[in-house]
């Protein structure tokens, strides 16, 4: 099961709103979904982004990930030392 963490950092820019998650092997966020879509990228180490019947792997070489609004999905770290990016905006559908 993956252990939640919170973001490292968080800021808003023109409207979108930037995670950034610094996360060790097994630490993200749990399967969850939202009203919004958004985008996952990973700067550093990697992860697995598992959503329905869907399993991939993603590093900083992968183009960033869209995740549908009210679509389940989950976010772990598959290294220490991982860093990914969640950007969003919940005003816009």
């Amino acid at each position: 099961m993956t252990e939640l963490i919170l973001p490292a950092h968080n800021f808003t820019y023109d409207g979108a709103v930037i995670n950034i998650f610094h996360a060790n092997k097994g630490q993200g966020l749990p399967r969850h979904d939202h009203k919004y879509a958004h985008a996952t990228f990973c700067s550093a180490g990697s992860v697995v982004i598992k959503k329905e019947g869907k399993s991939v792997t993603v590093d900083k070489l992968a183009q960033p990930i869209d995740l549908v609004a009210d679509q389940w999905h989950e976010i772990e770290a598959l290294e220490d030392g991982t860093v990914f990016v969640n950007v969003f905006s919940e005003t816009k559908r």
